[in-house]
């Protein structure tokens, strides 16, 4: 499964693609604005960065607008990925783009039927948001199985993107259930590392080495 970064910050981001680990970035409009940088400069500072897909939204909710402003941020970069909402207008604009060959990614998706129209319209990923529905009391590594075995199904070439991950679990369960990728924040992508008896370990391990007068 692919790790992909949540997040607009240049230098976490920076700092977690030198492990090695990063296969890609998504951002929105939000994020980039509390970031304080120029949109366009800090979308390209990131696929430079990064080398792989970065998911950049329009801000268009109309169709013809949609179609302009995500031509625009797939001419800024190789690996731009344009994100748009699951709506009528997103959809036929992801339609149009991938006519054109340019990578999409339909967002703000909440079912598995979503999903098979986000395929049908020949989106590059799908973004389920299943930290948004646990939020109204629904399981939302469901909606990951469910698309899993529609797209299997219909052998659709959409890439599942779990979204909305809140925690480590989350990671794991949406590997487990066969999500292509996912999108997690900088905290959460942190605490992947770590773990108690990794530590113990590690210090049991530097304690004996240094007992045999190796250090």
């Amino acid at each position: 499964m692919d790790l992909f970064i949540d997040s607009a910050d240049v230098n976490a981001i920076e700092t977690r693609a030198a492990s090695g680990l990063i296969d890609g970035v998504t951002t929105n409009p939000s994020l980039i604005a509390k970031s304080g940088q120029p949109f366009h400069d800090t979308v390209v500072k990131i696929c430079n960065i990064v080398g792989g897909p970065v998911s950049a939204e329009v801000i268009a909710t109309e169709h013809d607008a949609m179609l302009a402003q995500g031509r625009e941020l797939a001419a800024l970069h190789e690996h731009i990925v344009v994100k748009l909402p699951m709506t009528i207008a997103g959809l036929a604009t992801c339609k149009a783009l991938t006519k054109d060959g340019i990578k999409t990614n339909v967002t703000l998706c909440f079912s598995a039927v979503q999903g098979l129209l986000a395929a049908k319209a020949g989106a590059t990923y799908v973004s389920p948001f299943i930290g948004r529905v646990d939020d109204i009391g629904l399981a939302g590594m469901e909606l990951i199985h469910d698309m899993r075995q529609v797209f299997d199904n219909y052998a659709f070439d959409t890439k599942i993107l779990a979204a909305s991950i809140r925690h480590t679990e989350h990671v794991l369960q949406a590997a487990m259930a066969g999500a292509d990728a996912a999108t997690i924040p900088v905290a959460v992508f942190d605490k992947l590392l770590n773990h108690p008896l990794t530590d113990q370990g590690l210090e049991a391990f530097l304690a004996d080495w240094k007992s045999a007068g190796l250090t």
